[in-house]
């Protein structure tokens, strides 16, 4: 993953040797006889791209006996690192989080600083079969790597070590001998191999730098096929490379590209690039990679890839481009249906679903779940980007809406509460109570500079008298990528009839924030603490 103060234009043409890697169906070496084996399926007869329309940016994705798990970049979000589950690679859930907290310092707890556009880079998900563990393993602010385990998807999950090498953009394999091997790295490539126990690093060699007529090679995934290692690579944002080497995980490496400015299966969107391979269990394989899609985010799309006979990786195209529509994957028939992950949340657990992730680490004495959501207001401040409890909800593509039902009893003066479409410029739908008087407003000009500084606080554009305790908040959002899109602000009192408020708000598609925009539900004081909200319902919906 490009860090936005290394590279400060990604998508700048770049110069490169070759062209595409096409062509059809070829044998693995070996997995022929397997892939006349593939299971019954219960599937439709093809999928479409994007896979998941939501943003989850540099997939690895990994094969567990019948189930396929993935895992993501979160940046400064928090719980971090979602593992998502699949029983056929195009259906997909969220089972839980690999980082419970950001605890890597204060700034991830918007208390005095802000860690926007740090944190879950890049990582890795691996399964060791020998203990029956899930391992993910990332660094955070190029200082140190952190080592997460846990003996399901769902978790708990625990820290395991933390390893004072910043294994960058990092690809964990566990070979077939049970040895820990890291890839990582930025154009200079280079492989450790852990401790058998995982906690510490014994060795680290460089393996590989990238040719200048190539670039940037990044996004580490490591893999053991047939034999033979392999380090996937990305070449952001339009390009993947791949290492081969025959002599061990240390190399000698050499290099093939696999795609380079390949037309994607999003209209108006990026290349598919960095991502990772899996193979299923009747031995074919695929390639989830993400596409650039601002102002949603990266979104996950999937193609089946072959091999040549001397075992480099071919993505089969359509049309000369990554495809809309392929066959679904040959799996056997799903145990049970994934949880969608649209739909109505009630707020009936003490936890919360694991689609939810707060705006850095939230104080958790001061929301409760069960009986609704209830926030209470957790910081003093007239600007949303630092107010703490700020619980965020990805937008569906390539349109959908967020209906948010508030209990608003309890503000106080000064609170702010609502529902917002968050990103680096914001606007939101929700209330003011000043002088004892609640107004339903409309804001926007909610704006950080390039390094994540607010620049402005908000604008309030349109407003209406609130009548009652109970108010119903509605956010659309288009994140077709391409051009600016629109994000539209309603309102209701019963529920049913919606009044739009204020003027359309643009969001913008610069990649340089990372993360797509979120709807996002908050409530903060700026005169004191001690109000609170109840969210009784919240609703995403598509066309």
């Amino acid at each position: 993953m490009s860090c936005p103060r290394q590279f400060p234009d990604r998508r700048q043409a770049l110069t490169a040797a070759g062209g595409l890697v096409t062509g059809a169906f070829l044998s693995l070496a070996g997995a022929s006889p397997a892939a006349a084996r593939e299971p019954a399926t219960a599937l439709a007869a093809a999928y479409t791209n994007p896979v998941i329309w939501q943003d989850f940016a540099d997939i690895d994705v990994i094969r567990v006996g019948d189930t396929f798990y993935a895992s993501a970049s979160t940046m400064h979000y928090s719980p971090g690192a979602p593992v998502l589950r699949s029983y056929d690679l195009v259906n997909w859930e969220i089972a839980g989080h690999s980082v419970p907290v950001l605890d890597f310092g204060a700034k991830y707890d918007l208390n005095g600083a802000r860690g926007y556009v740090r944190g879950i880079w890049a990582s890795s998900l691996a399964y060791r079969p020998s203990n029956r563990t899930f391992y993910w393993l990332g660094q955070i602010d190029f200082a140190r790597t952190y080592v997460y385990t846990a003996t399901a998807a769902e978790g708990p999950w625990s820290r395991l070590t933390t390893i004072n090498t910043p294994y960058y953009d990092a690809g964990l394999l566990v070979d077939t001998d049970d040895t820990l091997y890291v890839a990582y790295g930025n154009t200079t490539i280079s492989v450790a191999q852990l401790s058998p126990d995982g906690r510490s690093q014994v060795r680290t060699q460089q393996v590989f730098t990238t040719p200048s007529s190539v670039g940037t090679l990044e996004g580490s995934r490591f893999y053991k096929i047939n034999g033979q290692y392999y380090i996937f690579l990305t070449r952001p944002a339009n390009g993947q490379y791949i290492l081969k080497s025959s002599g061990g995980p240390f190399g000698p490496y050499t290099m093939r590209q696999v795609l380079l400015d390949l037309r994607g299966p999003i209209p108006g969107g990026g290349v598919p690039h960095q991502g990772g391979l899996v193979q299923t269990q009747g031995g074919a394989w695929y390639y989830m990679a993400f596409v650039d899609a601002y102002p949603g985010g990266r979104m996950p799309a999937l193609a089946p890839v072959t091999w040549t006979s001397d075992g480099w990786p071919v993505v089969q195209l359509v049309n000369g481009a990554w495809g809309t529509s392929y066959p679904a994957p040959a799996v056997p028939a799903p145990p049970r249906q994934v949880t969608p992950m649209t739909g109505v949340d009630t707020f009936d657990r003490t936890t919360l679903a694991p689609r939810w992730e707060w705006n850095h680490n939230p104080d958790n004495t001061k929301w409760t779940s069960g009986n609704g959501l209830t926030l209470r207001t957790a910081t003093v401040t007239n600007d949303l980007y630092a107010a703490r409890n700020t619980l965020t909800h990805r937008i569906q593509g390539p349109t959908s809406t967020a209906t948010v039902q508030l209990d608003h009893s309890a503000m106080r003066d000064g609170d702010r509460a609502g529902l917002a479409l968050l990103r680096d410029s914001s606007a939101w739908i929700g209330l003011k109570r000043d002088g004892g008087v609640t107004r339903l407003v409309m804001v926007n000009g909610l704006t950080m500079d390039s390094n994540w500084n607010t620049t402005g606080t908000g604008v309030e554009v349109a407003s209406a008298a609130v009548t009652g305790n109970t108010i119903w908040l509605r956010a659309s959002a288009d994140i077709r990528p391409g051009s600016a899109r629109p994000g539209t602000f309603s309102y209701s009192t019963d529920g049913t009839g919606f009044t739009r408020l204020g003027p359309a708000f643009s969001m913008g598609n610069d990649w340089r924030f990372f993360m797509g925009y979120r709807f996002a539900l908050f409530n903060h004081a700026t005169q004191a603490l001690g109000g609170a909200v109840r969210v009784p319902r919240f609703e995403l919906s598509t066309p």
